[in-house]
């Protein structure tokens, strides 16, 4: 018969240290409050027994498990990594976890997720753009669980879930102009689908209203909407590039999309910006190291999911109320735009 072990509890960790059960509890929740030679020996104790907290005990007690939900739309996009980093590290910081769950730009699994992270206790939430239904933040208000929305703001909406991120409609709006200032006139746009995804249609709309800033039809726009990809970028350039007349500058909605769009000019034998100009969104790393090196428009990934974790940190331990937040975006120019025709 093989002999069972005793699960160690807070008595055992106590007698094995030498203290009183009530110094390990102030240890394990409040160590800053005990010397540091008492809070060694209980740490010790700890590792000899293998000991581990009762999570549900402790979770009844402080009514707070610590943790906090983020629900991103892909893990395969690269541009929520920086900002799921920052955001994560300063959850570390005031000793959150965070859990991470993905959707695939999918309404129904993404309240599904959130509905299970809430489930599961989840303190707050981090929520990716604004697209979705008025009875999902009505579930969580039922729930006091608090929400930010990221990569995504409403100026015109204050009443709306609190929200730390930048104006994706401006943004692609000063980069448009810029494009349209340098002298093109015929532009295309290859975005990712805006079915569920507010930040792609927002960017859709910046261009539009930049083509009307310079007197120009929005409706002359040649517009391409692909799922997510360096393929689906290739494909979708290759779609606009056959349009007449041919744009001679292809905007697109980001940096990935981008890359498969420079990748399929150099196939088609089209000099980049010599014959045709392409701008990304986002400046993730690869903008920097494509060939030619990628004019786009650079996101505040890590700050904003620094201001988003110190947002809900704040609201949850009652230092300040939940408030939205604009941060700025900046156009960088590289090497993949110039005035049309040149050389």
């Amino acid at each position: 018969m093989v002999e069972e072990t005793a699960i160690p509890t807070l008595a055992d960790v106590a007698a094995r240290a030498g203290v009183s059960t009530a110094t390990v509890s102030r240890v394990l929740n409040s160590p800053d409050k005990v010397a540091p030679k008492t809070r060694e020996r209980v740490a010790r104790a700890v590792a000899d027994l293998g000991y581990s907290p009762n999570f549900g005990a402790r979770v009844m007690a402080a009514r707070q498990t610590k943790t906090v939900g983020a629900v991103i739309p892909t893990m395969e996009n690269a541009i929520f990594a920086k900002g799921l980093q920052a955001f994560q590290e300063a959850l570390h910081e005031y000793g959150y976890t965070l859990l991470v769950a993905s959707t695939g730009y999918d309404a129904e699994v993404e309240d599904a997720q959130i509905r299970a992270l809430v489930a599961r206790g989840a303190d707050a939430l981090l929520l990716i753009g604004h697209s979705r239904g008025r009875g999902l933040y009505d579930f969580l208000a039922r729930q006091e669980v608090p929400a930010v929305v990221t990569w995504a703001v409403r100026p015109d909406d204050a009443g709306a879930v609190p929200s730390i991120g930048f104006d994706n409609r401006q943004a692609m709006r000063e980069l448009a102009g810029h494009v349209i200032g340098l002298g093109h006139r015929h532009l295309a746009l290859i975005s990712a689908e805006i079915a569920q995804n507010d930040r792609a249609a927002e960017r859709r709309a910046g261009v539009r209203a930049a083509l009307a800033d310079k007197g120009l039809s929005p409706d002359a726009l040649i517009y391409v909407e692909t799922p997510y990809g360096f393929d689906e970028g290739s494909v979708a350039f290759a779609q606009v590039m056959a349009k007449r007349p041919r744009p001679t500058a292809v905007l697109c909605g980001n940096d990935v999309l981008a890359a498969g769009a420079l990748r399929q000019a150099r196939a088609m034998g089209l000099d980049v910006p010599g014959e045709v100009s392409i701008t990304g969104f986002d400046d993730i790393d690869l903008a920097q190291i494509l060939h030619p090196p990628l004019t786009t428009v650079r996101v505040p990934h890590r700050d904003m999911g620094r201001q988003a974790a110190l947002a809900l940190i704040g609201h949850l331990t009652g230092a300040a109320p939940l408030s939205s937040a604009t941060l700025d975006t900046s156009i960088v120019l590289r090497d993949t735009l110039a005035p049309p025709g040149h050389t």
